[in-house]
């Protein structure tokens, strides 16, 4: 967990309209209080892919940065009743297509997820090239037995903020657990025995290899769970 705040950006804008269909923003401005991790969920886009189409080497943006969110695209938000196979109809797709567009390859959608029907999601040949490699890490680790303790946002000398810019202390019912990215990527969604669904979100000096910290809101409930051996699965 970071012990200073630093990253700071600019949530992606996204108007809805009658129809379900956004049109993504391709630059917006940093204002304070906002994080890449949180861009990457509203953007449809992964936190690597964000350094990449801004030339980022960290984390590190500020306010009033000119910061582009995505290449210019179409969104459809998904309603109620909505199908792959009539969305992609629609926007004269095949379903294969419109799966390839967004990277899923199951024919289930949720309410309000965010599907590319216009445009590339990916930012780049180099963006491409990180979220080939992460979902090739995260396949290669689809499931796998863990050592697991517990940690909150209020240690000595932590700042609340994590390494992927989620602030724990204004969000403290979130699911976060610290791991080696080298084994789980930031920013991947995990379940974890005894916990839940959870995103990659930190990482720690003493985690490393097939070890993980799960965030907890208070310090009783993070001694309680102590330390344990859990089963997690990568879900993407």
């Amino acid at each position: 967990m970071k012990k200073h705040i630093i990253a700071l950006a600019a949530l992606a804008t996204l108007s809805v309209g009658a129809a379900g269909q956004a049109s993504a923003s391709s630059v917006h401005t940093v204002e304070s209080g906002e994080t890449l991790w949180s861009i990457s969920q509203e953007a449809n886009v992964s936190v690597e892919e964000l350094q990449t189409l801004n030339g980022l080497n960290s984390t590190r943006i500020y306010p009033s940065q000119k910061l582009k969110v995505e290449d210019k695209m179409e969104v459809h938000v998904v309603v109620k009743g909505d199908t792959l196979f009539e969305i992609a109809k629609n926007n004269n797709l095949s379903v294969d297509e419109l799966k390839n567009k967004n990277g899923i390859s199951s024919d289930i959608i949720r309410p309000g997820e965010k599907l590319v029907v216009e445009g590339s999601k990916t930012a780049s040949a180099n963006s491409s090239t990180n979220n080939v490699t992460r979902k090739a890490v995260a396949s290669a680790t689809n499931e796998m037995t863990v050592s697991a303790t517990a940690y909150t946002a209020y240690c000595e000398g932590c700042s609340g903020v994590t390494a992927s810019g989620i602030d724990l202390r204004s969000n403290p019912d979130k699911k976060v657990i610290a791991v080696d990215p080298t084994i789980i990527p930031l920013g991947t969604r995990v379940w974890v025995e005894g916990y839940g669904e959870a995103i990659a979100g930190d990482t720690g000096s003493s985690i490393k290899g097939k070890r993980i910290d799960v965030f907890m809101e208070n310090e009783q409930d993070a001694l309680n769970w102590g330390r344990k051996t859990v089963t997690i699965k990568v879900l993407d």
